[in-house]
């Protein structure tokens, strides 16, 4: 699991309007088709879902907004509190490969696939070229989803920073991951 710690809650706040944001834009282009080829019905459908689709996206900000104001107040918790509440059935720091590890890896696997890959294609790549640097719990499933091993999402994660960084780009096709020019750079320095 990730450390317990409020970026991380505002990262999800991040990942989840994302994907929003990638419904919100399908639905544009459902209904942009509809309308080309005169289907006023099915343009109907697809402005109905977008407004309420969007109508969740408002919410959700909201949430992220109020998330930013009461993570501020971590500050007032008690020493004790704040270690039990990290604890939770956490890992103690150190003990899966860190985020920041998997950063040459996606940006190698981007670059050897021309700059753009879909995700499943990417984490494949970084897999075989973290395999013999991932720890024992890398491979261990999450608790909060067993389908999924702990590598796979700290990979996803590390794309999470690294857009936020600007080493891949903000505004790549749902599912699709895109090497940034700073990730190039980033890449670049790295050999």
């Amino acid at each position: 699991m990730i450390e317990n710690n409020p970026s991380d809650v505002s990262s999800a706040f991040e990942m989840l309007l994302e994907e929003v944001e990638a419904e919100i834009d399908f639905l544009t282009r459902i209904g942009a088709r509809a309308f080309e080829s005169r289907d006023y019905d099915k343009v109907g459908e697809a402005r109905d879902q977008a407004e309420k689709v969007t109508a969740f996206r408002d919410r959700v900000a909201a949430l992220r907004k109020e998330w930013d104001l009461i993570s501020g107040s971590e500050a007032e918790e008690d020493e004790e509190t704040r270690v039990e509440r990290r604890n939770l059935g956490r890992l103690r720091k150190g003990v899966r490969t860190p985020e920041s590890a998997y950063y040459v890896p996606i940006l190698r696997a981007l670059s050897d696939l021309g700059g753009s890959a879909k995700m499943q294609t990417v984490l494949e790549m970084v897999y075989a070229a973290m395999k013999p640097i991932l720890k024992d719990v890398d491979h261990q499933p999450l608790a909060s989803d067993p389908g999924i091993p702990r590598w796979r999402n700290s990979a996803q994660w590390a794309r999470n920073t690294m857009r936020q960084e600007g080493l891949l780009k903000d505004d790549s096709p749902h599912g699709t991951w895109e090497i940034s020019d700073g990730g190039r750079a980033r890449l670049k320095e790295s050999q």
